[in-house]
């Protein structure tokens, strides 16, 4: 009874983290909005790099999934959950290269030649790959466990949590990605309130999985 109270709670408390996740950047994806309302805002290509992350990290889940199954199984998923570590790298190097991109367009963090628009743009990708990053640490921890043989079907809480948070953050770099691409005036309301409308569907899609 005990280990089941644990476990409930272990699962709560991945979700007070990934609601407190969504709240922060729900303000910075808000204020983003108000900001550009005011003017001064800078036009900018958004770099195909970004999308191929999108791709990435779908790949990245979809690979989850199939170690998942292969648990349910009592089957080792050790393989497609270091394909998975393998694709975050991948974002990773993405991410940068979307970033180099971004300078060589002008856009920058901070200084004499920023815009507040590329500055939210560097926040909002640097606070989510501070968040991937936990990922990545946890995954590192699921292949360990994979490669001990603990994961099977009456012991897999710790890798359906990691994989919930993996999940997790695919969708919040999806919604980000379609937020940035899209944030000229009015598609940017449209895709915001769009996607948060979807928030119940989304998050029960990441839970079942």
């Amino acid at each position: 009874m005990l280990s089941i109270k644990e476990n409930r709670a272990k699962t709560q408390l991945l979700w007070i983290g990934i609601g407190s996740i969504c709240m922060f950047f729900a303000g910075l994806t808000s204020a983003v909005i108000v900001r550009r309302a005011e003017g001064n805002w800078l036009e900018f290509a958004l770099p195909n790099w970004f999308l191929f992350s999108a791709i990435t990290i779908i790949l990245s889940s979809i690979s989850l999934v199939i170690a998942s199954s292969l648990i349910k199984k009592n089957k080792q998923p050790t393989a497609y959950i270091i394909t998975t570590f393998l694709l975050s790298m991948v974002f990773v190097y993405f991410q940068f290269k979307g970033w180099q991109e971004l300078t060589l367009q002008g856009v920058y963090l901070t200084g004499e030649g920023s815009n507040v628009a590329g500055s939210f743009l560097y926040v909002l990708t640097l606070a989510h790959l501070v968040h991937l990053v936990g990922g990545i640490i946890a995954l590192i921890f699921a292949i360990y466990f994979s490669l001990k043989k603990i994961y099977s079907t009456d012991n897999m809480l710790s890798f359906k949590l990691i994989s919930t948070y993996w999940h997790f953050l695919g969708v919040l770099w999806l919604f980000l990605y379609l937020f940035l691409k899209y944030k000229q005036e009015g598609s940017i309301s449209f895709v915001f309130n769009n996607i948060l409308s979807q928030k119940n569907y989304i998050c029960n899609l990441i839970f079942t999985v």
